[in-house]
């Protein structure tokens, strides 16, 4: 019988958000970084609707009773 740290498994789910969130964040870094004219606000708009999403995810983790409902929190398995 295998035994799963489920603490550990969140974290690990944690860190597989975080970098989902991160690659989600790329494109709109650049415009926020050199601050362009008229592109700065979209990309901010962008950033916290990937931020309010990601914030659902992470709540899902949060409150994972077993491994399942975490892969099901990322979107994955």
């Amino acid at each position: 019988m295998i035994l799963i740290n489920i603490d550990k498994a969140k974290a690990i789910g944690h860190d597989i958000r975080r970098k989902a969130r991160e690659k989600e964040f790329a494109p709109y870094d650049t415009a926020i970084a050199k601050q362009i004219p008229g592109q700065m606000e979209g990309a901010e708009a962008a950033r916290q609707v990937i931020r309010d999403k990601y914030a659902v995810v992470q709540a899902e983790i949060d409150a994972a009773a077993t491994p399942e409902e975490i892969k099901a929190a990322l979107g994955i398995g």
